[in-house]
């Protein structure tokens, strides 16, 4: 049955309209849209349909309303008074969504996971849907597993579908007169997003929005403007040719680092977005987001840079500018000492040493003299003694530590013997005096 008309508890309403199933002009599909590989509102759309019929059927007075988790009421788009429909459906998706252009209408309020919306014409409602999973409303929408409420039309009850393909018709709407309405709006057309300013280092009032005039004529901004979350900010005013102009944040409000893209959008007269950029995540203090150039396919390329611009062309500067005494480190992107040895001077009569970096006096070997025998090290600036090697006196071959160590031992027996063979005779000198005058004369 139909318990998922809206109204919250409108179950009577609800099995009145079970009767006919579903009324002339009713509600088909409804998808909240959803956050796929980081791009946002993926596949939000509302599809409205009518009974088969031939003839036109006027939508002057029919409005699309939307009523959140919270119970607040808002509208999503009325319908002209000049509008008719003649085909078999309407698609209407959120101008910030993929595919917007395939749409009828454009509205600018994002679907909740747990909301609903209601059809009327005038102040009757002819239909509606909610998703809350309470007072007979259906089970909300689940990010992790999308689906698209679609209403089965045998029985006239929506259900959760994992795959559905609504009908994009671009002759089911008629506007009259909307070919003078979109000459008049034309004026917007042109209008490109240029540069922004999101991560404010003092206060929010340093964030701005630069638009820029890519044509070769004045732009009237009047009935243009800026949108981001969901809120249209009009523009006043007149740009010139290839002019920019820019937009403080007196009534919007940028988030100064987004986790996954924030979206702002030009838009026309009619709604439709004229311009669109999603600036990611990555902004830093000091920096703007602004569009340099374009690829190789002609698409815009857009970098943070270090140079903002506000009202004048881009410039793209990698690195922040350091203070005097710093340099830019390009690895890290931070400012380091310039304390390299090509930048430091030394005071008069010093010279730098090369190997450490630091100033030594400047005495070169012109200046300074060795005596005799001695000569100067380059290296040192110190003078050493002259020895002469000749490949005779000074072997080649080192000498065994133990070879000389047996020498030494030799000499110092042969010391202590000597000095006992002195003390010897010095203390027996008589004796040994007396023995030698004995030995002599028996001999003589």
């Amino acid at each position: 049955m139909i318990g998922a008309i809206l109204g919250w508890n409108n179950c009577a309403w609800a099995d009145e309209m079970a009767v006919e199933l579903v009324p002339d002009l009713y509600i088909k599909a409804v998808n909240p849209g959803y956050n796929i590989d980081g791009v946002n509102n993926v596949g939000e759309m509302i599809e409205i349909a009518r009974k088969k019929t031939d003839a036109p059927i006027s939508l002057a007075g029919t409005t699309v309303g939307y009523t959140n988790s919270s119970g607040n009421y808002s509208e999503l788009f009325r319908f002209p008074e000049n509008s008719w429909m003649t085909g078999e459906t309407i698609l209407l998706r959120l101008a910030s969504s993929p595919g917007a252009e395939l749409a009828a209408v454009n509205y600018t309020k994002t679907l909740a996971m747990k909301a609903g919306i209601e059809l009327k014409i005038g102040e009757e409602v002819v239909d509606g849907v909610c998703w809350t999973n309470k007072d007979g409303c259906l089970p909300e929408f689940k990010t992790a597993k999308p689906t698209i409420l679609v209403r089965n039309l045998e029985t006239g009850e929506f259900e959760h579908l994992a795959t559905y393909e609504p009908v994009f018709d671009k002759d089911s709407y008629f506007v009259e007169g909307k070919d003078e309405v979109a000459e008049k709006s034309s004026q917007c057309k042109g209008l490109e997003i240029s540069e922004i300013l999101s991560y404010w280092e003092t206060t929010r009032a340093e964030q701005f929005i630069e638009l820029h005039n890519n044509t070769s004529e004045q732009i009237l901004l009047d009935g243009c403007g800026i949108r981001y979350k969901n809120k249209v900010y009009e523009l006043k005013g007149i740009i010139i040719a290839d002019g920019y102009k820019v937009y403080t944040p007196e009534l919007f409000s940028l988030t100064k680092n987004p986790t996954n893209g924030n979206l702002i959008e030009i838009v026309d007269v009619d709604g439709g977005a004229v311009d669109v950029l999603r600036y990611p995540n990555g902004q830093r203090k000091g920096t703007s987001y602004a569009q340099i150039g374009y690829d190789e396919k002609g698409d815009k390329l857009w970098h943070v840079t270090y140079a903002p611009t506000p009202g004048a062309p881009n410039i793209y500067q990698e690195f922040k500018t350091c203070e005097m005494g710093k340099v830019i480190n390009k690895e890290t992107g931070n400012c380091v000492k310039t304390t390299t040895i090509t930048e430091k001077i030394c005071p008069e009569g010093q010279y730098l040493n090369i190997l450490t970096g630091r100033c030594r006096k400047n005495v070169t070997a012109e200046q300074k003299t060795c005596k005799e025998g001695y000569y100067l090290n380059p290296e040192t600036n110190r003078c050493r003694k002259i020895k002469d090697n000749d490949g005779v006196d000074y072997s080649l071959k080192p000498e065994d530590y133990e070879e000389k160590s047996s020498f030494v031992a030799l000499y110092a027996v042969i010391g202590v013997i000597s000095l006992v063979l002195i003390y010897v005779i010095y203390e027996f000198r008589r004796e040994i005096g007396k023995l030698i005058g004995k030995v002599w004369r028996r001999f003589h």
